[in-house]
């Protein structure tokens, strides 16, 4: 059996959109600025997705996504992980885990943790208790401390029997 771990990194500015929702781990967040970005921002998902990609040599989601593909502007990026699970699951990899540390000072958003879990568990395909989402903040330090954007750590942990 091969056993690999990958890790990603994701952080978007909030944007000035006030249209656009927030979107963390495919669930929106009512009443909360939404993120800046190419796609609809998530970056739950794309820190995940490039802890994925990361476990398998696969590149980044910047590489395969492009930030100037037209064909992704404003996609979800709960498809671009399920895209990259599907090649993963092609290729024999299964997800093991998948922990999450999503960093804000604002909006709170503990409430939203088990919705979260549960459509990146559908993504991955695997138990909701394969997956972590924790929150923090940066204490007020920092771009994220001031408020100014998200940011989102993530480990997985693939295996191919």
């Amino acid at each position: 059996m091969s056993v690999r771990i990958g890790s990603g990194l994701d952080v978007h500015p909030f944007g000035d959109d006030a249209e656009r929702p927030l979107v963390l781990g495919g669930v929106v967040v009512p009443g909360a600025p939404g993120l800046a970005g190419h796609s609809d921002a998530d970056v739950v998902a794309h820190a995940v997705t490039d802890a994925l990609l990361g476990a398998v040599a696969g590149g980044d989601l910047g590489s395969r996504f492009g930030v100037d593909d037209p064909a992704t502007a404003g996609a979800d990026s709960l498809d671009l992980l399920r895209t990259v699970v599907g090649e993963l699951h092609a290729d024999g990899w299964e997800v093991g885990n998948v922990d999450c540390t999503v960093v804000a000072q604002r909006p709170r958003l503990a409430g939203h943790r088990a919705a979260m879990r549960g459509r990146l568990a559908a993504v991955l395909a695997v138990a909701e208790e394969q997956v972590s989402v924790k929150f923090t903040t940066t204490d007020r330090l920092g771009s994220v401390g001031r408020g100014e954007g998200i940011a989102c750590w993530a480990s997985v942990l693939v295996t191919r029997p």
